[in-house]
């Protein structure tokens, strides 16, 4: 008797061919797929870049029913809905900023269509609009995506998540598929614990990435090194700081040496972003200049190379941005740049963090008062917050009050979402008859009201959700002409048009209290602070590691305790180095110029000309020529001297 559900309506490998075009799948996603359609709760832990969408998203292709997709990003929703709407997969998204009406409308489309994806941030499960419209949606699969954020061991916790297991009570037979990119055994193991999984199904790829090589260098002057090693590592780049001032910074510096560079963080309009986001997935821009906003969803596999400027907060942070490099599989690098003063900030960062108690009371005093909020009101509301502004009327410190917001919202006061996006909306404001004589009289328009009402639904009845670059995507024309001409639409009266919004939120989930009366729980809270410390501790040690494979160090930080040595980071390089003295490694290196200068060599013509060298040491130097990109061996499998 087959063990997958009787509603299959469809092999896994012909759905990822019949929509997403691929032939096969990657490592262990075929596995975690045939786990969640035999209905077992699965914990799926893959590398950032590993494919982790498909495999949910193939998994509710092949069967009838709804998938519910619960993830805290809101840019990373609208962009997965964007993208299945583009194959012609009906999708949606409930997220912080909508209102009660629009939330409405979304439940009752998903109810009544042939909806295949429902995205809901996490705040949203406990609402009881949305408890009250649970039981009609078709639900077959849960996905639980960024799933470390359940456990409040882990370096992302979110106190919202933990309200996902009680969607167990209600949907007990449908099963939960939970994915994350890192997560230490620890954290591993509460996942599975708070989503109370029946048994432990866990799919766990290997952490190892033999074609990335990790180095860490102190420096002095770190735009010095930035641009030395983009002018050595040709390709797409990303740099990562800490603040949004030091990305233009920075980007400005590199236009001054011709590389091509732009910056990018969340201060940004939703506009510029998308906009310098498509330039450097297109390769109009080779450098992004970023805070950690930028890269979370983004599928650029020729990534070259990832340069930390700054260092971040701890292993987990480091091991996602580094590892967008190399998705390809190509030779890529990631480069941490580092100063003293950096690691002595870092050892006092957890009293920022975690500030005290009477900090916390005080920031919420402030808080309830900009948004001029009574006792006992607030829940289930959202609230546009512009933080700059909250902080400059009341005079507070930036780091320690956006802490404290962190702090109560792990306590489940409110959900605060610094990156909102709340998408365009139309709706038809005139009558179908003067609809038909203005598209006669405007046929330039014609094209775009068709498509309007060919891909959204009830747009006479009320605004519904756009996406321009949807629209731009089915008229194959620019999105500036879109916005162009539905602003026309608008001025006409033909439509009611109201562009993107993105400014930050806070959500409240209970009603606000009376500052007297404001708790956490501190035994907890001192926990958390105590493994952020480690976590601090556990970054150090990598940091300042000069012997052990950084691969293995990151791996083994992550439970994986297999990987062999990489061969190619500075540490690997450096033992290779070391196993020749400085004076014969020099001598054999000033020979392979001197074999190469003429012209390019077979691999086996450049050793015949080292013979008077151990055949191991010459390969040494080679490899390790190969590896600082001095040298390389081209298609034609010639060895040439890179300029």
């Amino acid at each position: 008797m087959s063990p997958f559900p009787k509603d299959l309506i469809a092999s896994p490998t012909a759905t990822l061919k019949e929509y997403w075009g691929y032939p096969q799948f990657r490592p262990l996603q075929e596995d975690i797929i045939n786990s969640i359609l035999e209905g077992k709760d699965t914990l799926a832990l893959l590398p950032t870049g590993g494919g982790k969408s498909l495999c949910y998203q193939v998994p509710a292709m092949c069967r009838e029913g709804l998938c519910l997709v619960i993830s805290p990003l809101i840019a990373l929703m609208k962009d997965q809905v964007e993208q299945l709407r583009k194959k012609q997969i009906t999708a949606f998204a409930i997220f912080s900023g909508m209102t009660r009406r629009e939330v409405i409308n979304t439940l009752q489309v998903a109810m009544e269509s042939n909806c295949k994806f429902l995205y809901v941030s996490p705040e949203r499960l406990e609402t009881a609009l949305f408890k009250e419209y649970l039981p009609a949606l078709d639900i077959r699969i849960i996905a639980v995506d960024e799933a470390h954020c359940i456990s409040q061991w882990g370096y992302d916790f979110r106190p919202s998540y933990l309200r996902i297991a009680a969607l167990r009570e209600e949907l007990p037979d449908v099963p939960i598929l939970a994915l994350t990119a890192s997560a230490t055994p620890l954290v591993e193991a509460d996942i599975m614990k708070q989503l109370v999984f029946a048994e432990k199904k866990v799919f766990r790829q290997s952490f190892e990435r033999p074609n990335l090589s990790y180095s860490t260098f102190k420096t002095d002057s770190k735009i010095n090194k930035i641009i030395d090693i983009l002018q050595k590592v040709p390709g797409s780049s990303l740099v990562y700081c800490r603040s949004r001032k030091r990305t233009k910074e920075i980007s400005d510096l590199l236009q001054l040496q011709n590389i091509k560079a732009d910056f990018y963080h969340a201060g940004l309009s939703q506009q510029d972003r998308s906009r310098k986001q498509e330039e450097w997935i297109n390769n109009s821009i080779r450098t992004m200049v970023c805070t950690n906003a930028f890269g979370m969803g983004i599928d650029k596999p020729d990534v070259r190379m990832v340069i930390h400027a700054d260092v971040p907060e701890c292993l987990e942070n480091y091991y996602q941005e580094a590892g967008r490099a190399g998705r390809d599989g190509n030779r890529s690098y990631a480069v941490l740049l580092y100063q003293d003063k950096e690691i002595e900030e870092l050892k006092v960062l957890p009293e920022t963090r975690y500030p005290p108690f009477e900090t916390i009371r005080s920031v919420y005093q402030s808080l309830v008062n900009y948004l001029q909020l009574p006792v006992n009101s607030g829940e289930g509301v959202s609230f546009d917050f512009p933080f700059p502004d909250f902080i400059k009327k009341f005079k507070l410190s930036t780091p320690i009050t956006y802490s404290s917001l962190k702090a109560m919202e792990q306590e489940g006061f409110f959900s605060f979402n610094e990156q909102v996006f709340i998408p365009s909306k139309v709706q038809f404001i005139t009558g179908k008859e003067m609809l038909y004589d203005f598209e006669e009289a405007h046929p330039e328009l014609e094209p775009l009201i068709k498509i309007l009402l060919r891909t959204y639904g009830g747009l006479f009845e009320q605004p519904t959700f756009i996406q321009e670059s949807l629209l731009s995507y089915l008229l194959k024309s620019d999105k500036e002409s879109i916005i162009k001409g539905l602003y026309e639409l608008h001025q006409e009266r033909i439509i009611a048009y109201l562009p993107q919004k993105d400014t930050p939120q806070l959500f409240f989930l209970q009603p606000r209290v009376a500052v007297e009366r404001l708790q956490i729980n501190e035994k907890l809270y001192k926990e958390r602070k105590q493994l952020f410390s480690n976590r601090i501790a556990d970054f150090i040690k990598y940091i300042s590691n000069t012997s052990t494979c950084r691969s293995q160090i990151i791996a083994s930080y992550f439970g994986d305790i297999n990987v062999p040595a990489c061969g190619i980071c500075d540490n690997c390089l450096e033992k290779k180095k070391a196993a020749l003295n400085d004076a014969a490694f020099d001598k054999i290196k000033e020979q392979v110029f001197k074999a190469l200068a003429p012209a390019p060599l077979t691999i086996d013509q450049l050793l015949n000309s080292l013979k008077g060298y151990p055949k191991d040491q010459a390969w040494k130097v080679i490899e390790f020529l190969q590896s600082e990109n001095v040298i390389e061996t081209t298609k034609e499998g010639k060895v040439i001297i890179k300029k």
